[in-house]
């Protein structure tokens, strides 16, 4: 069915009857118990951009509610009724005023937690119990650690814990048998880097006149843009990110700009021509060369539905040839990366610019951790996380290869599952994996 437009009245009347799917944004500043005449088909609840402090007891009439937003309210705890929801599964709270998550509030069925942008100091023990947690949204908090229980969070795949308070990462954590995305940039634990080793200069706002935008991720905006940096030499396109300058669910932006300029050229990175500089209002950005139209996104991010898997066209297709080419590049690039102490923390196929005939770039460094310095020599555990990544991105692939007698493939499958061992130690290293790829 259309689902009629949401507004108080429309759901006082009873218009909004049989839908599965509420977004009420009106300066609420209680919730309104005509949503509970909705009931019987009622899925996703989005209460964001209000001015709610609690939840009524009686939330669990709500039988259908798997998912609910509670975003940019005035909740100063995590409701405990939410625990008391028997299909939540999604639960959304970021930037409220939250300091308190009680033990009980945390229900063992949720898959996902969002608590981006509060004011968090202690995490419960009762978070070990979340076994099915895949993915767990903490950055922006006060937190200084994770409680040992949380080795109970056996399903954990994303963590996001960037600008926080952390002076160390428990041993333990980079030992979850299926942590792959991880985010602590904007710590003391990754002190950005005093000089990037990076050869980008700066660009002057006033040498660039901004086109269409291309795209906006959670940390800025990209632009397409022309640049002519004096009137006798000859202008030509690149794109323009513009931070937003506050934290992000990923971090904070001027992390991403440094591991931007730190990261450096590679092939198979989008690169950095400059750090902007004169912006009018003061915004930080960065000048980056512009990608051939030819190149496009290898995948969607995931949906409410994948949770941490990404979402790829129906039908898609990759022929062996293109699954090695991007395999070689992506491999290559994660290699690169490490070598320079830099966890990329979002390396998916939404990140990752293609061609059908060859060819790509990983791209948006908005969850780029830089390693503690003591992590860079021997057994590398952050850069087994990346590789267990990249064996989650060539699954993808893999699954989608073209119809037909491939001799490669049993050493491909080898490979990807090797990536993808539980124990962190047992991951080839992505050094390994570029030899091990050019010798096929």
């Amino acid at each position: 069915m259309t689902t009629p437009t949401a507004t108080l009245d429309a759901l006082r009347s009873g218009e909004l009857k049989g839908i599965t799917r509420l977004d009420l944004s009106c300066g609420l500043e209680e919730f309104p118990r005509e949503i509970f005449e909705l009931a019987d088909t009622l899925e996703i609840l989005n209460l964001s951009g209000n001015l709610l402090s609690e939840l009524p007891d009686d939330l669990p009439r709500l039988g259908k509610l798997r998912v609910i937003f509670c975003s940019e309210n005035r909740f100063t705890r995590l409701p405990e009724v939410l625990a008391s929801c028997a299909q939540l599964e999604m639960v959304g709270f970021k930037a409220n005023a939250i300091q308190e998550v009680a033990p009980a509030a945390l229900s063992p069925e949720w898959r996902w937690l969002i608590l981006t942008d509060n004011q968090i100091s202690v995490l419960p023990d009762s978070i070990g119990t979340c076994a099915r947690l895949q993915k767990l949204m903490l950055a922006g908090n006060q937190l200084e650690e994770l409680p040992e229980a949380m080795r109970g969070c056996v399903g954990l795949e994303l963590l996001r814990i960037a600008a926080n308070r952390f002076e160390a990462l428990p041993e333990w954590l980079l030992h979850l048998p299926r942590l792959t995305w991880l985010a602590f940039g904007g710590n003391p634990v990754s002190a950005v880097p005093h000089a990037p080793n990076s050869a980008a200069g700066r660009l002057h706002w006033g040498d660039l006149v901004l086109a269409e935008q291309l795209g906006e991720g959670a940390s800025g905006v990209i632009h397409k843009a022309h640049w002519q940096p004096s009137p006798q030499e000859a202008g030509h396109p690149v794109a323009v990110k513009l931070f937003k300058g506050a934290v992000t669910s990923d971090g904070f932006p001027a992390v991403e700009l440094a591991a931007c300029l730190a990261a450096g050229n590679h092939p198979h990175l989008i690169g950095v021509m400059g750090e902007l500089s004169g912006h009018p209002n003061g915004s930080s950005g960065l000048v980056m060369p512009w990608v051939e139209p030819g190149f496009r996104n290898l995948a969607g991010p995931p949906s409410l539905a994948s949770c941490t898997r990404d979402i790829y066209d129906d039908g898609q297709r990759f022929s062996l040839d293109l699954v090695l080419d991007l395999a070689k590049g992506l491999a290559a690039v994660g290699e690169h990366l490490h070598a320079r102490g830099i966890l990329h923390g979002d390396f998916y196929a939404h990140n990752v610019l293609y061609r059908p005939e060859g060819g790509c770039y990983l791209g948006d460094f908005g969850a780029a951790s830089f390693y503690p310095p003591q992590a860079s020599g021997g057994a590398n555990p952050f850069e087994a996380l990346e590789v267990r990544a990249f064996g989650c991105l060539l699954g993808e692939l893999l699954e989608r290869l073209e119809p037909g007698h491939h001799l490669l493939l049993p050493s491909l499958q080898a490979l990807q599952l090797r990536c993808m061992a539980p124990v962190a130690q047992s991951r080839p290293r992505f050094a390994e994996l570029v030899a091990t790829l050019e010798s096929l």
